[in-house]
């Protein structure tokens, strides 16, 4: 031996020899000082052991948080968000064989001796000490230990964020943490001892088997079961267990997803992890728990995984049509201080905090309203750009229990046509939408401002003003300029008519002159008070009060029409929507998402007012007649059409539902008069849609009569005229390619609505 490696040796004896008595000591075999390796000297053991910390706080590894829907009453999972795939499970979840085969793997002393492997632990200081690499010897303890400090450093890495500074912090912690020292091995014993002065065997053994890495982004038992197996923890059989097992040793090269992997895929059966299962299952046979016949049998057994990829996100909600939705409750969830003060904080709550977020969605109503809107409106038209997308609302509650739309969902930059991210009928702030221009479905605002200053429903309007000069309008918000507003009507009208009529047969000109009785910031007030505002921006910014908005100017989304209109039929208390109904945290404690907030939006006679007068929008010669479900079921509803129908709406509520429809150009201008999709009318697509959704919805809720107004807002019946006179700009002649009832070929009035409430006349011959 030369002179040169001589120090070197002897270091590594004292080493050894440090080690050795260390562990003889922490188990009672040694009572006497020796030397210890602390930090990366060498030093006096036994103080200097007892002196390093020993108490490890066990925090709640992350796990995936769950999104659930109803289906026939019960619970059903429809989507999943984490960083790492992992179920906590209580020990009786957990399949007795895999305790086992763990157990007669990783420690098989581990229900006889403390929380050192004291064996292991000599062979792994001899090892060390003779100047290899540290080695195993571990007991379940330490490696639990160990496993409990790795994720302590991937959990505070994800809630600094992903910066620089973040993300070399927590490289360094896990450096630490894995580093092969023997320094880094004393503090596992230490912290294993302290842990095994809190806990049992069996608590140690769950939370060992809870958070274990199986390979890739599968972490824990119950996660790594359903994945390579489809089975729960509690359904493994041997075979199984001892694969998992197998697993747990080395989860980068033994995982068995990757059949195309040369070294251990399905071409050579996975022989890596066929050589370590089998491995286990001897183990299993030296320790009796399955006798030597069994362990020749299972050992000729082959590896037969079960993929089962456990969806990350909404993507795995498209099989239950929920995956827009699914999206909502994700960013109701990324948006809520209840679940963090910042967003990063909110961000690793859902990914990490393996919460069970059970939500307002109906998927039995989910699939009837998804059936009705793709039988009329396929995800793509050639050479257009179209959509539709329907949802519903509970009065009083907020609840939302259906959201669909045509398109497929895809959160990908390379999303196909007929596929997208953005939701149709939420908010910018909720799924990238701009919201659409309502027409004549915000007709009722005005008509609340009208009933409010005291104006009442028999009041008779003229109908033969077609071109109104911003100065007779009164705007106490801002200036309106020295603009004319061109209005034209879908259908000829009487040169006068009752509010009430007007409503029913929505007639343009006639609401337009209840405007100049009106002051515009008051038509816009009782829309703002029932919740209504911009899909996209402020309502300073992006809600313009200008004459034209009386008939649907403004961009707004199909979930903020409907929550308007449950609140007129829940007697003007509007209340907003919310999709979340109870959140079960993974400790099983209870977080509280933010509540619905219900307000006094309009004066319940008011509402009662609107009530009365939308009624007849559903029945024989109202606008939405088509859509009628035929169920008796009292419904106030309005249509909405802008010019040419490059939009379309019907917005309905019962006492116990409200919905909204929209039907229109995503991009381009296509009018829906000229428009046929899948040989069926455009105009008419959103009723022949909501009559089976609403029956559907009927069914479900029911409803009740709606209380009658105060008969001072009715006011006196007058005769009916029966002068009539043109419908003005845009009123078409029949002849060929036009269609009776308004082709939209007039000119427009600038703003969006120029015929905006045709009913929707069968097309005439050519």
């Amino acid at each position: 031996m030369s002179l040169s490696r001589a120090p070197k040796v002897l270091g590594s004896l004292i080493g050894f020899v440090g080690l050795s008595a260390v562990a003889g000591l922490l188990v009672g075999l040694v009572f006497v000082p020796s030397l210890a390796v602390a930090g990366e000297g060498v030093v006096t053991g036994v103080d200097t052991f007892n002196s390093l910390p020993s108490y490890l706080q066990i925090e709640q590894p992350a796990q995936a948080s769950a999104v659930y829907a109803k289906q026939g009453g019960k619970d059903v999972k429809i989507a999943s968000f984490y960083v790492q795939n992992r179920t906590d499970v209580a020990s009786n979840q957990i399949a007795e064989v895999v305790k086992q085969s763990t157990i007669d793997t990783e420690d098989p002393r581990f229900y006889k001796e403390g929380a050192i492997d004291v064996q292991g632990t000599i062979r792994g200081a001899l090892a060390t000490g003779l100047g290899h690499n540290v080695q195993g010897g571990s007991s379940i303890t330490q490696q639990y230990v160990k496993n409990v400090l790795v994720q302590r450093c991937a959990q505070q890495g994800s809630s600094q964020g992903t910066t620089k500074e973040a993300l070399a912090a927590a490289d360094k912690c896990y450096s630490q943490v894995t580093a092969t020292t023997p320094a880094r091995k004393l503090r596992e014993m230490r912290y294993a001892i302290g842990i095994e002065k809190r806990y049992s065997k069996d608590d140690i053994l769950r939370g060992y088997l809870n958070i274990v890495g199986f390979g890739g982004t599968v972490y824990g038992v119950q996660a790594a079961s359903e994945y390579y197996f489809g089975v729960p923890a509690r359904s493994l059989s041997i075979v199984q267990a001892a694969t998992l097992t197998a697993i747990i040793n080395n989860p980068a090269n033994l995982r068995i997803d990757r059949p195309t992997n040369a070294d251990n895929g399905a071409k050579n059966h996975y022989a890596l992890t066929l050589t370590r299962r089998n491995y286990v299952l001897k183990r299993m046979a030296v320790a009796k728990d399955i006798t030597e016949r069994q362990y020749l049998h299972y050992a000729s057994l082959p590896i037969q995984p079960k993929i089962t990829p456990q969806s990350n996100g909404c993507s795995a909600a498209v099989a239950y049509d929920a995956a827009y939705f699914c999206s909502y409750v994700q960013q109701s969830v990324l948006t809520d201080p209840a679940f963090g003060s910042t967003s990063q904080a909110r961000v690793q709550k859902l990914t990490e905090g393996g919460l069970k977020i059970y939500t307002t969605l109906n998927l039995d109503l989910q699939r009837t309203s998804q059936a009705a809107l793709s039988a009329y409106m396929p995800t793509t038209v050639p050479g257009l750009s179209l959509g539709a997308a329907n949802v519903a609302v509970e009065p009083g509650t907020g609840r939302i229990v259906t959201m669909v739309q045509n398109t497929t969902f895809d959160e990908t930059s390379t999303a196909a046509a007929g596929a997208t991210s953005v939701n149709y009928n939420t908010d910018h702030a909720y799924g990238n939408s701009q919201g659409f221009q309502t027409g004549s479905s915000f007709k009722p605002f005005t008509l609340a401002a009208w009933l409010e200053a005291g104006h009442t429903l028999n009041e008779t309007v003229s109908t033969t003003q077609h071109k109104l000069p911003f100065s007779e309008f009164t705007d106490t918000c801002s200036g309106l300029g020295n603009d004319v507003w061109d209005v034209s009507n879908a259908d000829p009208a009487p040169a006068s008519m009752s509010v009430m009529a007007a409503t029913a047969e929505s007639v343009n000109t006639a609401f337009a002159d209840m405007g100049t009785k009106l002051d515009l910031c008051g038509i816009a007030d009782s829309a703002f008070g029932m919740g209504i505002h911009p899909a996209e921006g402020t309502k300073a910014t992006n809600f313009h009060i200008v004459p034209s908005m009386i008939l649907g100017t403004n961009y707004i989304s199909p979930l903020t029409m409907a929550t308007a209109y449950a609140g007129i039929a829940n007697h003007g208390v509007v209340c907003t929507p919310i999709a979340i109904d109870r959140i079960i945290g993974a400790g099983g404690k209870a977080i509280a998402p933010t509540k619905t907030s219900c307000t006094q939006g309009m004066p319940s006679d008011v509402a009662a007012g609107l009530a009365y007068a939308l009624q007849p929008v559903l029945k024989a010669g109202g606008t939405g007649a088509l859509a009628n479900p035929g169920d008796g079921i009292p419904t106030l509803a309005k249509t909405g059409t802008t010019d040419a129908a490059v939009q379309n709406w019907l917005v309905t509520s019962t006492t116990k539902i409200a919905q909204a429809t929209w039907v229109g150009n995503v991009q381009g201008s296509a009018g829906f008069y000229r428009t046929y999709v899948n040989g069926v009318y455009g105009y008419n697509l959103k009723f022949l849609m909501d009559k089976t959704i609403l029956q559907a919805l009927d069914q479900a809720y029911g409803g009740d009569p709606f209380p009658l107004p105060p008969a001072s807002m009715i006011g006196a019946v007058k005769p009916k005229p029966v002068k009539t006179v043109p419908g003005g700009a845009g009123v078409p002649t029949t002849g060929p390619g036009t269609t009776v009832g308004g082709t939209g070929t007039g000119p427009g009035n600038g703003n969006g609505n120029g015929n905006g409430n045709n009913k929707g006349g069968a097309p005439a011959k050519p």
